[in-house]
């Protein structure tokens, strides 16, 4: 009923616009109908039985870390700021994907977990496999809400929503999300993120060729009014490399290491959505080659989307234009610039309804898989899971996108910003939860009194920060990973090493690895 409520409010849309829009869902809905079939148990429902094609996963992959900070954040940099940015993305493919190939890929396949927390059970204990399942789900609610958050805005923006009618979209897509998931589980997940990934692609080319079409002069005074105003620009570092403003600044080098550290690596390394597609391929080589595949895209794609802000800057700087729309003036967030311009610019032309199939395709890619994930650890970690009936899965998937919409009602408060809010969200939970990993695969001595002390100063160093300072909230994974890994590796010197059994398999191996 919501989702026909919401489709009532687009009344302003193009005969093409929702033709669009219909198709989408369709066959999103579709692919859900075609996923369920087969399904006998909780392996076929929460990991694809372990035979899905790597190249599939892969782009699935993409569209679930991509689209979270993508489809609003990157084009707000590349009209408001710049390409530094960029630099971030690209701690993807030359620093994290690395790490995920020769370190925590391995021991997801090797142990052939259905939860990725099973491994801190068997290191550490069932206490710290509850509390890092926790951890993962306070994060993933908190990631959810804020991607479902921002596509209701931003529609608002595109169709020029009351309050009322914001609220109604925003349970309507969620409701719509926790149906196709609900009936198809990871395949359905994973099949409609390919497909979300393809409307995502489409959707920002689309936008890039009309905007530059707009631009007197077109490419060529794109390229021009760009390069004057450096907007291409990627490293900003003080000569002194201990300056406050190297820190503190929103564009620097060491800003974006921040990103990339403690926002991007966790949310890859330790997060169950993501570990749910490395053992889903059934094989090391074909996990390897999904992280491989997914940073290509995120590479390139990223591009995309900064390039894509460059062009509306371009736009809106050209002799005669007013400037960028000011936030509380013609927009209410800066985050709202591309659907902004869609709406103003372009209408009556098919592309409205192209950007909210990939508006609705950047929410969903992300709810889809979040709801599984969370739904996974809670049958595995804390039901006892493989036994349970298939129908617990499909009520505790419900439950969970009701927690979902009532999520993105609260995110507002932690940030600004769509990647203010994910920051703060990524390196308070899944910072302490990498630490703990960290701790399990290179430090032999640590134990589960060690864990849960270190777990403790990280908390209170994250709260010290929060309450106490002005430090940037990309920082915040720092405040939470370094002293709980620290703190954990001295205290359980005091406490007796854990039994033989406890590093079995648990420990990194190295090359050993690749025998695997």
């Amino acid at each position: 009923m919501s989702l026909l409520l919401v489709l009532n409010f687009m009344t302003d849309l193009s005969f093409i616009d929702w033709c669009v829009c219909a198709a989408y869902l369709a066959v999103v809905f579709g692919l859900a109908i075609r996923s369920a079939r087969g399904q006998q148990d909780n392996e076929d429902y929460f990991l694809g039985g372990r035979n899905m094609n790597w190249f599939v996963v892969g782009v699935s992959m993409f569209a679930t870390s991509f689209s979270s900070i993508s489809f609003l954040g990157l084009p707000q940099r590349g009209a408001y700021q710049d390409f530094s940015f960029y630099l971030t993305i690209l701690f993807i493919p030359f620093v994290i994907t690395p790490i995920l190939w020769w370190i925590f890929v391995p021991m997801f396949v090797r142990l052939k977990v259905s939860s990725g927390y099973e491994y801190l059970g068997r290191r550490f204990g069932p206490p710290v496999q509850k509390i890092g399942s926790g951890l993962y789900c306070v994060y993933a609610i908190g990631w959810m809400g804020t991607m479902l958050y921002a596509v209701a805005l931003t529609l608002q923006t595109v169709m020029g929503l009351t309050e009322a009618q914001y609220f109604w979209a925003l349970i309507g897509i969620g409701a719509f999300a926790t149906l196709y998931t609900v009936m198809g589980g990871l395949k359905a997940v994973i099949w409609t993120d390919v497909l979300q990934a393809v409307v995502l692609g489409g959707a920002i080319i689309a936008v890039l060729f009309l905007a530059v079409s707009r631009i007197d002069g077109g490419w060529s005074a794109f390229w021009s009014i760009a390069s004057e105003h450096n907007k291409f620009q990627m490293f900003h570092l003080n000569a002194n490399l201990l300056a406050p403003e190297n820190f503190t600044g929103r564009n620097t080098v060491f800003t974006a290491a921040a990103f990339g550290l403690f926002m991007y690596l966790p949310g890859y390394a330790v997060s169950q959505n993501m570990i749910q597609r490395y053992v889903c391929a059934g094989s090391l080589a074909g996990g390897r080659r999904m992280v491989i595949l997914s940073a290509v895209i995120n590479s390139a794609l990223g591009f995309l989307f900064l390039l894509v802000g460059t062009a509306l800057f371009a736009f809106y700087s050209q002799p005669g234009g007013d400037g960028l729309p000011a936030a509380g003036l013609a927009i209410a967030k800066e985050d709202q610039i591309l659907p902004y311009f869609v709406s103003t610019q372009l209408p009556g032309v098919g592309l409205v309804g192209l950007i909210l199939a990939g508006l609705f395709a950047a929410a969903m890619s992300t709810i889809d898989s979040g709801i599984n994930g969370v739904t996974s650890v809670i049958v595995y970690d804390w039901l006892s899971g493989k036994e349970l009936p298939l129908r617990i899965g499909r009520i505790l998937t419900s439950v969970l996108g009701i927690v979902v919409i009532g999520a993105a009602i609260l995110v507002p408060v932690l940030g600004d910003t769509v990647f203010e809010i994910i920051g703060v969200i990524a390196g308070t939970s899944l910072g302490m939860l990498l630490a703990i990993y960290l701790l399990g695969m290179f430090m032999p001595h640590v134990n589960l009194p060690g864990v849960l002390t270190g777990l403790s100063v990280g908390l209170v160093c994250l709260a010290l920060v929060w309450i106490l300072t002005d430090i940037p909230k990309w920082w915040f994974g720092a405040f939470t990973i370094i002293p709980t890994f620290i703190t954990g590796a001295i205290a359980s010197i005091f406490f007796p090493k854990p039994p033989e059994s406890a590093l079995e398999n648990t420990l990194f191996r190295g090359s050993k690895e690749q025998k695997v």
